[in-house]
């Protein structure tokens, strides 16, 4: 009989391999592939529109009153534009000629947030500049720029009370009727030698970092675009003010979302207020099974400001993505029965997305939450982000 051996074994009786555990293949490869939502506007050449119904006019009215509303007066905008300016040549100056400060060295200094892209809300006169170091921002160093800013201050207006207070994100600087903060970051190679115990937080400075390329893309696709993105934001920032279903929205995500809902069409012309404000509610309302807008799986809106494809839902958590598409839901539903002026907060109040509402004998129910948080064990880990594996962006605090 011939002599069969294992593989580097000794000789096996009777002819018989050494028994290998059978091999199990992995599961098959599977591409994540994005679903894109259904959004009307995008095929309306396939369910054209009916004319226009009478409360359309009514609706644009009335978004273009509360937009009135909600923008600052003449003279707040005068009050913060005087302090921004002011505070704006002085970190300018220590740009150029920092003189005998030697506490800190600016490299750059830039205007951010809804004052620089002008969607600033009435009652919140607060301006922010994002200002980067060429050295480590020590805590002793922000708060003796913060201080230095301040004395330049005094002495351009020795009669006008002023105040500084330190941070976590750097400095604010007050005057009777407005605030500028100073949001304080460093230069990018920087982020690796800071120390939690002497310096500002890092995950801190890489969002100003992120917000000072939110407002550069901002002003190159959104600024001098027709002023109805600017009324949507406002708008729309109203709304997560409101709602606490909404809270979840981050600053960059309505920014980019009120860009889209205009801009973001066929025809690439812009759309109405009163259509981008229904479409925005339209896409916050899809359900999983049309795989919504800022839910898991769908494309939803890349961020342009981060390499790779980074989609800017994934910073919610699937909670949160759950609560905005059922809060949306319910404030869609509201819409549809006329129910306008509650949502826009100028008649009723926000209880319209938690409780029961009857509109010309037609009943609103608040939609249920779709998601249940799975509780895991103890050593095991669960995922929290988005639904696909894609990174998370980064938000300036607003």
């Amino acid at each position: 009989m011939r002599n069969l051996r294992g593989r580097g074994g000794p000789p096996m009786r009777g002819g018989m391999r050494p028994s290998h555990p059978p091999f199990k293949p992995g599961p098959p490869f599977r591409a994540f592939i994005p679903h894109i939502p259904f959004d009307l506007v995008q095929c309306e050449s396939t369910f054209p529109r009916a004319k226009t119904a009478p409360e359309e006019k009514a609706l644009t009215e009335s978004l273009l009153k509360r937009n009135t509303d909600l923008t600052p007066t003449a003279q707040e905008q005068a009050s913060i534009l005087a302090l921004v300016t002011k505070i704006q040549g002085i970190l300018d100056n220590l740009v150029i000629a920092p003189g005998t400060f030697d506490a800190a060295q600016v490299e750059e200094v830039r205007q951010v947030g809804s004052f620089k892209k002008g969607t600033m809300m009435g009652g919140h006169n607060v301006a922010d500049i994002v200002v980067m170091l060429k050295t480590l921002p020590t805590k002793e160093a922000v708060a003796s720029l913060g201080n230095k800013v301040l004395e330049e201050l005094k002495v351009q207006e020795p009669n006008e009370v002023l105040s500084m207070l330190t941070n976590d994100s750097g400095f604010e600087i007050s005057s009777a009727d407005a605030s500028v903060k100073g949001l304080i970051t460093t230069i990018p190679p920087n982020l690796k030698k800071l120390d939690p115990e002497l310096h500002l937080d890092g995950k801190v400075m890489q969002g100003h970092l992120a917000a000072v390329r939110h407002a550069r893309w901002f002003e190159e696709n959104a600024y001098f675009s027709p002023s109805s993105i600017k009324v949507l934001i406002r708008l729309l920032r109203d709304l997560k003010n409101r709602f606490e279903g909404l809270q979840p929205l981050t600053p960059w995500i309505i920014d980019l979302m009120g860009h889209y809902a205009v801009m973001n069409n066929p025809s690439r012309q812009p759309l109405p207020i009163n259509v981008a404000f229904k479409r925005c509610l339209q896409l916050l309302a899809a359900g999983f099974s049309t795989a919504g807008f800022f839910l898991p799986g769908s494309v939803g809106i890349t961020d342009p400001c981060e390499q790779g494809t980074v989609r800017v839902h994934t910073v919610m958590t699937l909670e949160q993505q759950d609560q905005v598409c059922f809060t949306a839901q319910t404030l869609l539903r509201v819409l549809s029965h006329g129910g306008f002026k509650q949502i826009l907060g100028m008649e009723g109040n926000s209880s319209i997305a938690t409780e029961m509402s009857v509109w010309e004998g037609v009943v609103v129910t608040p939609s249920d939450k779709a998601y249940e948080k799975i509780e895991r064990k103890e050593g095991e880990e669960e995922e929290e982000e988005g639904g696909d594996d894609e990174g998370m962006d980064t938000q300036e605090g607003q």
